[in-house]
């Protein structure tokens, strides 16, 4: 008798487990989707995107990196290359004005701005890494800040910059290419939700 209520106990836990991780299965994507699309929301109404860059493998730079000559960085690969125009055929299908498209000097970041939003991307050295250089990061971060802060539009800003950068930012880790939407209230930011071209 007890091994049967037992049996019993046990099967109804299993079928309360299997209901929940589908419900949560079914629940994790509406809410990602309505966040992603709270996202594009806010980006037609002027908000600023900060993108980390596309998909470069590897991590850091190689030693002897220099700003000037990308054949020392680590670069996009093909993989990188194709979601940086996915970015940029994302943001036209969702009728997103673009204000003004800056970019750290990193070759994987400008190429990032380029293939998404051909002949827009400016040098923003606010933007820059400083994963190598952490002495840096209060000073970078707080001329970011001012810039992304200031952001009055019109259109959306976008920003293709670092992992680092967007943390020190926003307090928030990123995936190569996904970037995180933000708005600027009473001299902080705010985020919105992200999106993943």
């Amino acid at each position: 008798m007890r091994r049967a209520r037992a049996r019993d106990w046990a099967s109804i836990a299993a079928r309360a487990i299997a209901v929940m991780t589908a419900t949560l299965v079914c629940l994790a994507p509406a809410r990602s989707a309505a966040s992603e699309e709270n996202a594009w929301a806010a980006l037609r109404g002027g908000a600023i995107v900060l993108f980390r860059h596309a998909h470069a493998p590897g991590g850091g730079d190689p030693q002897g990196m220099r700003l000037g000559d990308c054949a020392t960085q680590r670069n996009l690969d093909a993989k990188g290359r194709e979601q940086a125009r996915r970015i940029g055929r994302a943001f036209r299908e969702a009728r997103v004005e673009v204000g003004r498209v800056l970019t750290s000097e990193w070759c994987r970041s400008r190429e990032t701005a380029e293939l998404a939003f051909p002949g827009r991307a400016e040098i923003e050295p606010a933007f820059n890494s400083f994963f190598s250089r952490p002495s840096e990061r209060e000073r970078a971060t707080a001329n970011a800040r001012a810039i992304v802060l200031g952001w009055r539009g019109p259109g959306a800003l976008v920003v293709t910059t670092h992992q680092v950068n967007i943390s020190a930012l926003v307090g928030r880790s990123t995936s190569s290419g996904e970037g995180i939407v933000v708005r600027s209230k009473n001299g902080e930011l705010t985020i919105v939700g992200s999106i993943r071209p």
